[in-house]
């Protein structure tokens, strides 16, 4: 758990440092081409002028700049041999489901109602899908989450399958939304 919370933790942190940087940048001089600026498809720049990237009335980048280090926080830890006490597990879990769910709405409004993809939002995106499965299951064999032992060692085998399953789900809702890009 410490190496999934540290990798998923880092990568979700290198992309909102990144999209922080544009989104200054884009402060600075409005005429800022973003560095993830490819096409009319793939184009930060054009993500952060709509009313979404800016959900609470402020960059919905500064939630990942106080987010990630916490998660990067507990997995350090755990490496040290922290054992956290159960209502840690279940907040930890509930923050991570309520970033999941903020992602997955971010996912739904660039894909089909900005119709611009995001570069470095597709990388928090994608940290956040085993980040969010791991914890759960963890929380769910351990006995954080209230489940059957069946149960629990259902979700333990069916983990990375899920996972795979998302990452094939944003995929495929991407390429079959954007077919016009690719064909």
């Amino acid at each position: 758990m410490a190496w999934t919370l540290l990798i998923t933790g880092l990568i979700g942190m290198g992309a909102t440092i990144t999209l922080v940087y544009e989104r200054v940048q884009l402060w600075m001089d409005p005429n800022h081409v973003t560095s993830c600026d490819i096409n009319p498809w793939v184009s930060c720049g054009q993500v952060m002028q709509n009313w979404q990237a800016t959900l609470f009335g402020f960059p919905n980048q500064f939630i990942g700049m106080v987010a990630f280090p916490i998660v990067i926080t507990v997995a350090m830890t755990l490496f040290a041999g922290a054992r956290l006490p159960r209502w840690y597990w279940l907040s930890l879990n509930v923050g991570v489901a309520l970033g999941f769910i903020f992602c997955v709405w971010l996912w739904s409004q660039s894909v089909f109602v900005i119709s611009v993809l995001c570069l470095y939002c597709i990388i928090v995106w994608a940290a956040m899908i085993p980040m969010v499965v791991l914890v759960t299951v963890r929380n769910m064999v351990c006995g954080v989450l209230p489940v059957s032992e069946r149960a629990a060692s259902l979700a333990s085998m069916l983990a990375w399958p899920v996972i795979v399953l998302l990452y094939v789900a944003v995929a495929a809702s991407i390429l079959l939304r954007f077919s016009n890009a690719f064909i």
